[in-house]
């Protein structure tokens, strides 16, 4: 499945759900992740975000797409960083 999660958590813990979901999507700009993911990794990301978050303070919103071609993408200004670059 390809997933798009977005988070809003408070400053002390920014970095924390940062490196968490740097492990399983690509960074798209702040707080912005896609990515191809199974349900099983899924599942582990989202355990290892509940422990980092502050469920009364903070916010996860995910959007689960059939695959990468399920949706289109627009970008407008200069992309922070593009997933379609791979060296």
């Amino acid at each position: 499945m390809y997933v798009l999660l977005v988070y809003d958590v408070g400053e002390k813990r920014v970095v924390k759900a940062l490196k968490t979901c740097r492990s399983y999507l690509h960074w798209v700009q702040n707080s912005v992740f896609e990515g191809e993911i199974t349900e099983g990794k899924l599942k582990e990301l989202l355990g290892r975000l509940g422990q980092v978050i502050s469920k009364k303070k903070d916010s996860i919103l995910l959007y689960k797409f059939s695959s990468a071609s399920a949706f289109k993408k627009q970008v407008i200004g200069q992309e922070k960083a593009p997933t379609d670059t791979f060296i």
